[in-house]
């Protein structure tokens, strides 16, 4: 049960980090979106974790569109991620970080759905809530995308 539970967390915890793009962000998304399962008695099951990360995001993205908040430590902005700064020798880790970075939030979520968690587009309509056909477009403009931003890097590394 508790091996499960750390597994569904991680899991979470990568699905909010595929919106978020910032290591901070995508904690804090989490414990939100857990404790507001918790104090619902929601079921605990990936799909409905991830739905309710999303809606969790979707719904700072447009606060933060109403208000700007400005942070109390300039020096910790930038939202990199720290393991993925520790391997910034790699070029490939860097071009790949810069890619997905270049992505939409909704680009990231379908890719990373499709990619890491191994959903079908029809999986991700549901768990998202969006048409089969926006899903797979979502999924064809951000592999286009990074395709485009990793071609020229991939170049530079074998020359």
């Amino acid at each position: 049960m508790a091996r499960d539970l750390d597994q569904l967390l991680r899991r979470g915890y990568r699905f909010a980090l595929a919106l978020t793009h910032d290591e901070a962000r995508a904690e804090d998304l989490l414990q939100d979106a857990w404790v507001a399962m918790l104090k619902r008695g929601a079921p605990q099951h990936a799909g409905y974790l991830f739905q309710t990360l999303r809606n969790r995001f979707l719904d700072q993205v447009k606060r933060e569109r109403l208000v700007t908040l400005e942070p109390l430590d300039p020096a910790g902005e930038g939202g990199e991620l720290a393991f993925l700064d520790e391997a910034s020798s790699w070029p490939e880790v860097g071009a790949i970080h810069q890619a997905l970075g270049s992505l939409r939030p909704l680009e990231r979520e379908a890719v990373f759905l499709a990619g890491i968690e191994g959903y079908t587009v029809r999986e991700i309509a549901e768990l998202t809530g969006q048409p089969l056909g926006t899903v797979s477009s979502l999924i064809q403009r951000a592999r286009r995308k990074l395709r485009d931003v990793l071609r020229p890097a991939q170049q530079e590394t074998t020359s």
